[in-house]
């Protein structure tokens, strides 16, 4: 299995570590200022074990990398895009027709990152923001060269932590946590009308699918991120537990590699997935100029797959990781699954 971009460094530094939604203390300015609240001010959330509150909607908000766009897209989901001042996400598409265009035009602050791929501690703090979102503690971990917690709220800005990231353990989540960040967003930015309809309109959507394919077989599906390394053997990048599994059997499916690991992501050998019955493939595009390409790649390699067989394969992005529309990929997954059905 080839490899290897350099996104790898930070997928494997935040998506590997990762996973329950977390954040920051109160400043000194919010908790000084909280007799002067904004209307529908101060609002208090629990984050990562702390009390964060907000005393009015921020407007310099910073979205570290983290090999994420959840916080990103959800944020530009919910209409508040002129908020933030440096967003270094980007899957480099996406399944929201226009999603990856909008990501693209945002400003990045002008930052030179770390070996990670992020944002280090003097530059963030440079920035000078009143929020900093992301996706995993790790994103505030001093010895990963990054502002903590406190040196953020030295300066007046609260920090948030997506669903399942403060204890890095993504192998825990589910859809919910999508909606989780999108409802804690909305209470942050005084949006949460905006943020409840987009969690009723995917809820309705999911459920619509499901009920369409209740009661069909479970095809084994294998899902891999395109031409990413994150361990020792051929295939380290295999989703094995997290919110893919929640999609797949909204999709009507399960994870072939479910059973592999206890932790989010298989490592294995070529040897160890060629043994494995696939009868579809889901390939993750993580910032792949041709991901499709990596698709056709592994249903060459392994012929004996009910997957290469049926030629049954699918290429998607932001859809099946934590965000703002995790129906389209329950929708696309379940349309070749069980294109029958639908």
């Amino acid at each position: 299995m080839q490899t290897k971009r350099p996104a790898a460094v930070a997928l494997a530094g935040a998506l590997c570590l990762a996973a329950t939604a977390c954040g920051a203390s109160s400043s000194p300015t919010a908790k000084a200022a909280a007799d002067v609240s904004a209307p529908g001010y101060p609002v208090t959330l629990k984050n990562c074990g702390q009390t964060t509150t907000y005393t009015k909607a921020p407007s310099r908000v910073v979205t570290m990398n983290g090999a994420s766009v959840a916080e990103v897209s959800s944020l530009l989901a919910l209409g508040l895009g002129d908020r933030i001042v440096a967003n270094e996400q980007s899957y480099g598409r996406s399944e929201i027709p226009g999603r990856a265009a909008a990501i693209k035009k945002l400003p990045t602050g002008g930052i030179k990152l770390n070996d990670a791929y992020d944002i280090p501690r003097e530059a963030m703090l440079g920035l000078s923001p009143d929020l900093v979102l992301s996706t995993t503690s790790y994103g505030f971990d001093a010895k990963n060269g990054f502002a903590t917690r406190d040196d953020l709220e030295a300066v007046g800005a609260n920090a948030y932590t997506s669903p399942q990231g403060c204890a890095q353990d993504t192998s825990h989540m589910t859809i919910d946590d999508s909606y989780r960040l999108l409802r804690d967003l909305g209470k942050i930015f005084n949006v949460s009308g905006r943020a409840e309809k987009l969690i009723t309109e995917s809820r309705k959507r999911i459920s619509e699918v499901s009920a369409k394919v209740k009661g069909e077989k479970r095809p084994d599906v294998m899902v891999v991120f395109s031409n990413m390394s994150m361990g020792g053997n051929d295939f380290s990048s295999i989703a094995a537990r997290g919110i893919w599994n929640d999609i797949l059997a909204k999709a009507g499916g399960s994870n072939a590699f479910s059973s592999t690991s206890r932790t989010a992501f298989a490592d294995l050998s070529k040897e160890k997935v060629a043994a494995e019955q696939v009868d579809a493939l889901v390939v993750i595009s993580y910032n792949d100029p041709n991901p499709e390409a990596y698709a056709r790649k592994l249903l060459k390699e392994f012929p004996q797959w009910p997957a290469a067989k049926n030629k049954r394969s699918l290429v998607l992005s932001d859809s099946i990781y934590l965000g703002p529309s995790n129906d389209l990929a329950v929708e696309k997954i379940a349309k070749m699954l069980h294109p029958g059905a639908l």
